[in-house]
């Protein structure tokens, strides 16, 4: 079974993408589909797992108590954005 979906890329990551469709004579999705399957499908070694993790945990202690001087949460600044107010202020 096959899935469509959709991709946002680049000027340059399409011109390569292009380019080695070109040269290979392959599609653009059996391209994407190759660079899926030699990125995803290796499982990473230990030593690496632990670093993402650790890099995870560190990003996560970087923005902790980011908002804690704003008086409205996530979702009103969503919302408002959404109503096209302005998002600090809500006007």
């Amino acid at each position: 079974m096959s899935h469509r979906t959709h991709v946002t890329l680049t000027d340059e990551q399409y011109a390569r993408l292009c380019e080695e469709s070109r040269r290979t004579g392959l599609s653009l999705s059996e391209l994407v589909g190759r660079a899926i399957e030699r990125t995803y499908d290796q499982p990473l070694p230990d030593s690496a797992r632990q670093a993402l993790l650790e890099e995870r945990r560190a990003a996560l202690a970087r923005t902790a108590g980011i908002w804690s001087d704003r008086d409205f949460d996530g979702k009103t600044y969503v919302e408002r954005i959404r109503r096209g107010l302005d998002p600090d202020t809500g006007a």
